[in-house]
């Protein structure tokens, strides 16, 4: 009996270009490669193309999408015993041609799921050679859109016509990269008898105890059916103890009858899995094993598992349908962010890069990350970290903004990927969504689809099918929703054609994404709405300035220069920044008050949005941010750029999805305090509301005792002689506990009195970096420092502060002191790099 032995098959790889309008120095050499990796990271290793995130280079390496590359690797091999002898490769971008010594084992065109070949009559003793041929993904996707007939979608390239991500053709925040090649692993695996096919885990608490559900596929090598035996078990290590020792440990065995095996560990006590502030984040541990007649071990394999329960309340009430995340029983509110891949080559992203990622998140006050259904299914690293940190995972199937076809190869391709990767993240304590795409529904609806298709399918069937009936059979203790925006009744007629119920972005059903306001309204406009559930929703701003000056040589740099233009995705979106900066500030003249005040408003309109829709919590059931990181460096929509560094809004969304808010919202006419309190402890004090002048003197005031429930929210009415203002230009309404802080302007900045705010800054020593304190002799606006323009890699704790007159705040600029020192006083005290509203408000 031979134990299944994986061998790594990473070394030794080259490629080269084999067809298409590759430059001479190009088409002629031959390329050491990095497997996993891909032609664009090998290319750049060799020196040979510049670095496509720099300036204006995306163009220039256009090409690489329509040349077909080769990968060639050899490899020792001698007899060891094994009956079966598979070549596994766990990810190919995308569509190859895989010969061994010669011989075709296959033909692949899916990025989104892993193949495995039986090599073993092509083997031979001696050195054998693979190669991976590849057919440059641009001209494949061209030919098979007219063959499956034209699809509408928003970009060129008809990225639904191959199963590739579909932001590696361009997005309106991403650049056009068409990579090609072995993106994930690949491994000789030489095994007898049987293998563990597919193994499916699933945790589920009762009461104190809870039970681990295990289903096996075993796949066999052809020979004698031999007795074989399926033993799983579970054990949970002792926090801060070794993995050796465990707090609970069961197991159990069964005989295989057929291929299909199902095995119950059940417990009497288990701690429950939270999400993060919550509770705490148990994690236990499932091996499971298949053993031969003997005893001896053919297969093994592990996971992790968390005992909780989750569902999506969506039963209709007097105001519509809500959409309401229960995890073990009790509602979450949502603090959410989208999520894209992390660097447009993604490759590059390794499990730390991950893990800063999601830290940031964490601090950031985020509880749910959403994966977007242009991009990836993440690696395993990924959802391995969500489940440690607490962080929720809402995860699309990988379709957005497109009609896709319904008709074959495409369909089981689909079939293949959606099994796989269902199979894949099931077990994930933080998996709480599978989602079937990404506005497609909506599109269909309102987009001029149904004219222009003609009668041709766009997806339906999988979203509303397919995909809901993979899920009930291999995870059906993972909610599904057919799409985002999504409202729960609508429903789809087959025969007729149409969708049926209430509109899939009607804002008193389901979730919903707002996007009128950044394209054509004010984002005060959000106030208008007052949905069950946003999933989508930003506004965009420049990356971190110090990464705007690393990837662009423009001089002078301007908002309109080639470099900008190019890292400028979005449709007219230099021209909607300006038109939603405007009602607010008036436009710069310079090109770093630009940066700044297209940074600033792009805080202040999601963070308006935030404060806005957690008011009407529970009402509202969450809000996810439109997005958390960029990958490349980017004007954009993102919370954190392309370079890892935080852009104000990321202190927004900080601030608005605090533990305990305060703020003061429109409300019957007049104004209103609203506290939210998600912590598990009732929140009892004092609301001081005062109309203050600029200069700081009282004007009106009043004060209370408020007592807010744990995880609840309490509005009070602010009264009349507080909300009419004397003098709109120079008043403003602060409401206040000692937790927390809500400001409310009774004039837009740009329509103001704010006045140089006489900024003073000291800064010393602290743990980890620099304590700077700021005071301010007059009403100070949204103080930020943009510390990067100091020091490339620091970053400030906190940022948006508004001070009144006389006051001061310290705040943690994190950098490494003992390489550093204290930060310059003098530096950020610059006005470049010190930041207040007050900057761009010219004097009246």
């Amino acid at each position: 009996m031979t134990h299944l032995s994986p061998r790594p098959l990473h070394d030794g790889w080259t490629a080269r270009a084999a067809d298409g309008p590759a430059p001479a120095e190009i088409a002629s050499a031959v390329v050491p490669a990095v497997v996993p990796g891909s032609i664009h990271v090998d290319l750049l290793a060799a020196g040979l193309i510049p670095d496509p995130f720099h300036g204006s280079n995306e163009q220039l390496l256009a090409w690489i999408g329509l040349v077909d590359w080769t990968y060639r690797t050899t490899f020792a091999w001698a007899p060891d015993g094994a009956r079966r002898h598979d070549l596994v490769f766990d990810g190919i971008d995308t569509v190859a041609t895989i010969r061994l010594n010669g011989e075709v084992i296959g033909e692949v065109a899916n990025q989104h799921r892993s193949y495995r070949f039986d090599v073993a009559s092509a083997l031979r003793e001696g050195e054998n050679e693979l190669e991976v041929a590849f057919r440059a993904p641009i001209p494949y996707a061209n030919a098979e859109s007219i063959r499956l007939g034209a699809r509408p979608r928003p970009y060129g390239l008809p990225y639904e016509a191959i199963r590739k991500s579909a932001c590696s053709f361009g997005w309106d925040w991403g650049i056009a990269t068409y990579t090609s090649g072995l993106w994930k692993g690949v491994r000789l695996e030489s095994w007898s008898d049987a293998r563990l096919a597919e193994v499916r885990v699933a945790a589920t608490p009762s009461g104190d105890g809870g039970r681990v559900s295990v289903d096996v596929r075993i796949e066999r090598d052809g020979s004698d059916a031999a007795p074989l035996r399926v033993r799983a078990s579970m054990s949970r290590p002792e926090q801060g103890a070794t993995t050796t020792s465990t707090e609970v440990s069961v197991e159990v065995a069964a005989e295989v009858v057929g291929d299909d095996v199902h095995l119950d560990l059940d417990l009497e006590a288990v701690s429950r899995w939270w999400p993060v502030g919550y509770g705490d984040q148990p994690l236990y541990d499932v091996t499971v094993a298949l053993d031969d007649a003997a005893g001896a071990a053919l297969d093994d394999t592990a996971r992790r598992v968390g005992f909780r329960t989750v569902v999506w309340d969506t039963t209709p009430d007097d105001a519509g349908t809500p959409f309401t995340l229960v995890v073990n029983d009790r509602p979450i509110f949502v603090k959410g962010v989208n999520w894209i891949p992390d660097d447009a080559l993604p490759v590059r992203v390794d499990r730390a890069r991950y893990e800063r990622r999601l830290r940031q998140g964490l601090e950031a006050n985020l509880n749910l990350v959403r994966i977007w259904g242009g991009g990836l299914y993440e690696s395993d690293d990924f959802y391995d970290l969500c489940d440690e940190l607490g962080l929720l995972v809402w995860q699309d199937f990988l379709f957005a903004c497109a009609a896709y076809p319904e008709e074959e190869p495409l369909r089981s391709e689909i079939i293949a990927e959606a099994r796989e990767n269902t199979v894949r993240l099931a077990s994930h304590a933080s998996l709480v969504l599978l989602n079937g795409n990404n506005e497609n529904i909506w599109g269909f609806e309102d987009w001029g689809w149904k004219l222009r298709l003609d009668g041709k399918t766009w997806g339906a069937s999988y979203y509303y099918e397919l995909f809901p009936e993979i899920v009930a059979e291999l995870a059906p203790h993972v909610p599904y929703t057919p799409g985002s925006p999504f409202s729960p009744e609508t429903q789809w007629d087959a025969a007729a054609g149409v969708q049926t119920g209430p509109h899939p972005n009607d804002e008193q059903h389901g979730s919903m994404h707002l996007w009128e306001q950044w394209n054509r309204r004010d984002w005060l406009t959000y106030r208008d709405h007052r949905p069950r559930f946003v999933a989508e929703f930003g506004w965009q701003g420049p990356p971190a300035w110090t990464t705007l000056r690393e990837a662009l040589d423009d001089e002078p740099l301007t908002p309109e220069s080639p470099g900008m233009l190019v890292h400028q995705k979005a449709m007219e979106g230099n021209h909607k920044l300006s038109s939603g900066l405007i009602p607010h500030f008036r436009q710069p003249e310079d090109m770093e008050t630009w940066h700044w005040a297209m940074q600033l408003n792009q805080a202040l309109a999601v963070g308006a949005a935030l404060d806005h829709f957690r008011s009407h919590a529970p009402h509202t059931a969450g809000a996810i941010v439109w997005q958390l990181n960029d990958c490349w460096p980017v004007t954009s929509w993102a919370a954190i750029d392309g370079a890892e560094r935080a852009k104000p809004l990321f202190h927004a969304m900080r601030n608005a999805f605090a533990p305990r808010v305060v703020t003061v919202q429109p409300r019957d006419g007049g104004l209103a305090a609203v506290l939210g309190n998600d912590t598990d402890d009732e929140w009892v004090g004092e609301l001081r509301l005062r109309r203050l002048t600029f200069a700081g003197a009282e004007l009106a005031g009043d004060s209370q005792t408020v007592t807010v429930p744990a995880r609840g929210s309490v509005t009070v009415g602010v009264p009349a002689p507080l909300v009419d203002a004397g003098d709109a230009a120079s008043e403003l309404l602060v409401a206040e506990t000692t937790d927390a802080r809500g400001l409310w302007y009774f004039a837009e900045p740009r329509e103001s009195a704010l006045t140089d705010p006489g900024l003073t800054l000291v800064t010393r020593a602290a743990d980890g970096g620099t304590a700077v304190t700021i005071g301010a002799r007059a009403l100070a606006r949204d103080v930020t420092l943009l510390v990067d323009k100091v020091h490339p890699t620091a970053h400030a704790e906190e940022a948006l502060i508004t001070l009144l007159p006389g006051e001061e705040a310290t705040v943690v600029v994190r950098h490494d002191v003992a390489a550093d020192g204290v930060l310059d006083a003098a530096a950020l005290a610059d006005p470049r790099v010190l930041r207040s509203a007050n900057q761009l408000v010219v004097p009246r």
